[in-house]
């Protein structure tokens, strides 16, 4: 993708829309609507990097209730030609064609990389990337096992829905127990994990979501790992030039 004169490409994740209740996740909902219609006038393309909600399953005719605001003004954006790419989180693993069908935005299930104006970029939300985490590595294939998404779906969406939005609140990250802190570059698995893949190959940027905290992290001369942050706490986001890839928190420049 070559960015046209004037064009800029934006990245946003972790909204959690819906946590720890859909009445105090609406202004965020709001603000993250009034941040979308400002970027559509110079964007030339949208990549949102996944757990856009805190929980979402597509069952064959039903998706969860709400969210009317950003779906409505997603479908406006795509509708207008300016195209945007969804990478599911580990809070929205369960899309299957809504997205698609009805937004027009194409959606991705694992990492992918991506030219833009010549730039080499390797995109994910970033949850079981490098080393560690084993017990959600472990988990993670429970939820995406086809059997299993197959019995959940027996049950009622009323049920169900509830039951994960339960689960889902329990997340520290989400419910603001957890103070998440830079754990340093030996410690953090984003950054070790971007840093065997430039074994093999370069790439200009590494683009995740996931950990709920805004880095800008020189991996070497020539690449670097950007961590968009989250739409709970830091409202932070990417934004590229065409030349070089920020970080800005809603409003003012971090």
């Amino acid at each position: 993708m070559d960015l046209p004169k004037g064009k800029k490409i934006y990245f946003a994740s972790d909204n959690h829309l819906g946590a720890p209740t859909s009445e105090e996740s609406l202004p965020r909902e709001k603000k993250f609507v009034q941040w979308l219609d400002e970027v559509k006038e110079d964007a030339a393309a949208i990549f949102l990097l996944g757990d856009l909600f805190d929980f979402w399953f597509e069952y064959k005719t039903v998706i969860p209730k709400g969210f009317s605001r950003t779906l409505g003004k997603l479908a406006e954006i795509t509708d207008n030609g300016i195209p945007v790419y969804y990478f599911v989180g580990n809070h929205d693993l369960w899309m299957n064609g809504y997205f698609e069908e009805e937004l027009n935005i194409p959606v991705f299930h694992k990492p992918r990389e991506f030219s833009l104006n010549g730039k080499r970029f390797f995109i994910g939300h970033g949850d079981g990337l490098g080393p560690g985490d084993k017990g959600y590595k472990r988990m993670k294939k429970v939820f995406t096992n086809p059997v299993g998404k197959w019995f959940f779906r027996w049950l009622h969406p009323d049920l169900g829905v509830k039951l994960a939005q339960y689960l889902s609140v329990k997340n520290k990250a989400i419910s603001g127990d957890e103070d998440v802190k830079f754990l340093g570059e030996d410690n953090e698995w984003l950054i070790q994990y971007a840093r065997r893949k430039l074994e093999t190959r370069h790439y200009d940027y590494f683009v995740f979501g996931h950990r709920h905290l805004p880095i800008d992290f020189r991996l070497n001369d020539n690449s670097t790992y950007i961590n968009l942050g989250d739409w709970i706490n830091y409202y932070t986001y990417g934004i590229f030039d065409g030349e070089t890839l920020h970080l800005k928190e809603y409003g003012k420049k971090i």
